[in-house]
Parts: structure tokens; sequence; C-alpha cells
């Protein structure tokens, strides 16, 4: 929400990012005495890149609503303002009234617009969706905005599990650990010394031996130092050996990983239901304990 761009309670503002653009959809709402049009012609908008200006803006005219026989006065100031923005009418592709009244007084009303670019680039249908209407009295409105797709990769410092820098890091801090002066530990300033050299010597372990990992949408979590090794192998050479010699290490590595996940599954965690993200834990069904003068029978001698 940019309060900062206008501040107004029947002008809302949203904001969002595709493709490093800042894009802006604008929600507004006209009330029976035109609060927000007066208010507009008054304040300019400065938005380089509108997307959508939709909204109640509770203005009837012929242009968007055949039921009416007449040309409002406030229309050509609201064409102005979307103009302005390098907006212009949308029409439904399945046009209707978007209001329904409920009472017998008033009649069925085009009051709910869109307004989207001329060139109509990335945008979708414009579709009028009654049926999920519910208790209200206007209808859900919905447009298609095409958003480029994105590929945002991660790089993270690590120490991968198994590694050569998992064993030296843990040997590291074996050898250091070992050659800590723990005689002075029974003084408040002798303890505190001890346990900043202790964490000296984990920060030095972990950043000799931490390695950037670069994550992106095709990463595998079996993937190893043989994979990426025989693989540039086979760049470099051409050979079809070497692709053989990949292809048998991409098979092991996968086929180790997921043996050892199973096994963890079976004998640590005991959660199958994780080998498939379709599958949740179960709660068991609630059931009531038999019980006999307001004690539970929880034996058959209680019984």
């Amino acid at each position: 929400m940019r309060l900062d761009i206008i501040n107004h309670r029947d002008i809302n503002i949203l904001v969002f990012h595709s493709n490093r653009n800042t894009n802006f959809i604008i929600n507004i709402y006209f009330d029976s005495n035109q609060t927000v049009l007066h208010f507009l012609r008054q304040n300019t908008i400065n938005l380089d890149n509108a997307i959508i200006m939709t909204g109640n803006f509770n203005i009837r005219d012929s242009d968007w609503d055949p039921l009416v026989h007449y040309h409002s006065i406030y229309t050509d100031d609201l064409l102005t303002i979307a103009n302005s923005l390098g907006l212009e009418l949308s029409s439904p592709s399945n046009p209707g009234s978007t209001r329904f009244a409920d009472n017998s007084h008033d009649s069925y009303s085009v009051l709910d617009l869109v307004f989207i670019p001329p060139d109509n680039l990335g945008f979708g249908k414009q579709i009028l969706h009654p049926e999920i209407q519910r208790p209200s009295d206007h209808v859900p409105i919905t447009v298609e905005v095409g958003i480029h797709g994105t590929n945002i990769d991660i790089n993270r410092w690590s120490i991968k599990k198994d590694s050569e820098e998992e064993k030296n890091f843990i040997s590291s801090i074996i050898t250091d650990v070992k050659n800590l002066d723990m005689l002075n530990i029974r003084t408040k300033d002798g303890l505190e010394n001890s346990v900043q050299q202790l964490k000296t010597t984990f920060d030095h372990a972990w950043i000799n031996n931490l390695k950037l990992k670069r994550i992106t949408k095709h990463s595998k979590e079996w993937w190893n130092m043989e994979c990426s090794d025989s693989l540039n192998r086979y760049q470099t050479s051409g050979n079809i050996q070497h692709w053989k010699e990949f292809k048998t290490n991409v098979y092991l590595a996968k086929r180790i990983f997921f043996d050892e996940k199973i096994q963890e599954i079976a004998m640590s965690n005991k959660r199958p239901w994780d080998l498939m993200n379709w599958v949740k834990k179960k709660s068991l069904p609630a059931v009531e304990a038999i019980s006999y003068e307001g004690c539970p029978c929880n034996s058959l001698s209680d019984l």
C-alpha cells in the first residue's frame, strides 16, 4: 500500500515488481457525491507504470451500460484521469451488470469498471463472476495479468554433509579443543576467556572450510562432487566413456542419497509421509474411553 503517493481513504495504490519493473494497481471508490473525482481533479497521480485502475465508480453511462440511454456529466472527467495514467476502459468477455439491486426500486447496473493499457500487452480476459457473488451486491471481476517468469539464484555459504570440508572442519575443532587451556576455568575471568577461545576455534574452523553454494531451480540434494567432477571431465573431453562415468556417478549418488533418506525415515523420525509431499500426517480419530462410575477402564481387569 503506497500512502506516500496519494493518501485518501477511497484510493488504494498497490505496488508489485515484475521483470525488474515497478508496477501499480489503483483501486478507487466513488461515493454518491463523487468525492474522489473532485479530489483527483485537484491532485494529479504521477505514476509511470500504472497497469490497472479499477473499482466501483458509481457512474451510470451509456458507454458501458446498455440499459442507460444518457451520458453522465462525470464520464469525461473519469476518462481524462484514466488517460493521464495511460489507461483506457476495458470490456469484459462476458458483459453484464456488475451491481445487483437488493430492492425492487433500483435496477441492475454497471458501476464496476476496469481500465488497462491500450496496447493490452500482457493482459488476458476480463471476466465477471456472478456465480461467486455471495452476499455482496457487486459482482467479482478478474483480469488475467501476464507476469514474466524469473529464476532467482541463491548463493549460500555452507559446509556440505559428508564432504572433505566437513571432515576438515571436525578435525580442526578436535585439534584446537584439545589444545585449549582449561586450567583457569575455576575463576569467572578464566571461564569467560576459555569460552571466548572456544568460540574463536569454531569460527576459524567454520570460515576456513566454507564453500559458496549456488542454489538454482536445477539444484539437486543428491548431487555431489563426483557428479561435478565427472560432468566437467566429459564437458572438457566430449568422450563417450566419460559420459558413461558421469551417468554412473549420478546413479550412485541418487542411490546413496535416497537409501539414507529411507533409512532416516524408517528408523529415526518415523515419518513415512515425508517420502511424498502430497501425503500429510494424519491425526487419529477422537475416541471416547469406556468409563465406569466416572473412572476410565484402561485394562481388561477394569472391565
